[in-house]
């Protein structure tokens, strides 16, 4: 739908947040606002570059998703369209009123639905009775209380936290899903493929969240519609689910000081050819830390064990 289809319409309801990783929170706010107005488009106002890293550029926090992942993400729990608002220390420094009316008043809300600590506007100011206030006449407010999994509230800093660790599993329970990297498969040092465990290697970006370097369990697909052999999937299936022990660092073993990759080993498989395609590396389970090996003998005998640890875990023993 073009800007000019939206400005015609009778209204619409918006969600705003910077809905980083698209939780169970985020999927909250969207899922009542589409139950309270169902016959509205349903807008998610989201925000880049994050705010933290426009203010505090000395402490940017790791993103769980890319722009383009988070707006995928939305679309798919409920947005009928996504406006992504170019954050800047201009943007910041908007006053609440001029927050709604450069900001919400062009999108003719109904209603606008926010999680219950919302803060907008220069320095924070606005809260949700701020809100309130300046909407009344014009749309209705509704904050939602923050979704908890058990007693700690869902929030994408406890996320990454756990990331930052490698407790991925703690990570999932707050995700409400695995954690899942995407990325395209690049060349490595071919390393892998010498010592019988060939991997697809990604390149950790600058600013986007992996888990804390070390060995994992978990699977990996592609994202471009073909199948194992590079064939078109054609029938409407799914892209195959491959089980793999995933390695994240930089090859301490081998004292390799380049950049930090994900390198996924796919279960029993070397005949697999990905180079330069689009995968996803989903974790499930933290194996072990990085650690350095002091021959490659020794190296290959945890890689063994790492494999039968993989299996057991993904319940593959017998694969």
């Amino acid at each position: 739908m073009s800007d000019a289809d939206w400005a015609m319409l009778d209204g619409s309801v918006v969600v705003i947040g910077n809905f980083d990783g698209v939780h169970p929170g985020h999927q909250a706010v969207i899922a009542e606002a589409k139950r309270l107005e169902p016959g509205l488009p349903l807008v998610v106002v989201t925000f880049w570059p994050h705010p933290v890293s426009v203010l505090h550029p000395d402490a940017p926090p790791m993103l769980l998703t890319s722009l383009d992942g988070r707006v995928e993400k939305l679309m798919a729990a409920g947005a009928d369209r996504v406006e992504v608002i170019d954050f800047t220390r201009e943007t910041a420094a908007l006053s609440p009123t001029d927050f709604v009316a450069k900001v919400l008043t062009p999108l003719n809300p109904v209603r606008v639905v926010v999680g219950e600590n919302f803060r907008f506007g220069d320095r924070a100011l606005g809260t949700v009775g701020t809100l309130r206030e300046l909407g009344a006449g014009a749309f209705e407010v509704t904050a939602l209380a923050l979704v908890k999994y058990g007693d700690e509230e869902i929030c994408s800093t406890l996320i990454r936290e756990a990331l930052r660790v490698g407790d991925v599993t703690r990570a999932a329970h707050h995700l409400g899903r695995p954690f899942r990297f995407r990325g395209l498969v690049v060349h490595g040092d071919h390393r892998g493929r010498t010592l019988g465990f060939p991997t697809a290697n990604l390149l950790v970006p600058d600013g986007i969240a992996c888990p804390a370097n070390g060995v994992y369990a978990g699977w990996m697909w592609r994202r471009d519609g073909l199948d194992e052999k590079g064939s078109l999937i054609v029938d409407g299936s799914l892209p195959p689910r491959w089980p793999a022990a995933i390695s994240v660092g930089t090859n301490p073993t081998f004292l390799d000081r380049g950049l930090r990759r994900v390198e996924a080993y796919v279960l029993g498989r070397d005949d697999l050819e990905l180079y330069d395609a689009p995968v996803t590396v989903e974790f499930t389970e933290h194996i072990r830390p990085m650690v350095r090996f002091n021959s490659k003998e020794e190296l290959l005998a945890r890689m063994n064990q790492d494999v039968v640890e993989t299996r057991r875990i993904l319940g593959l023993e017998a694969y």
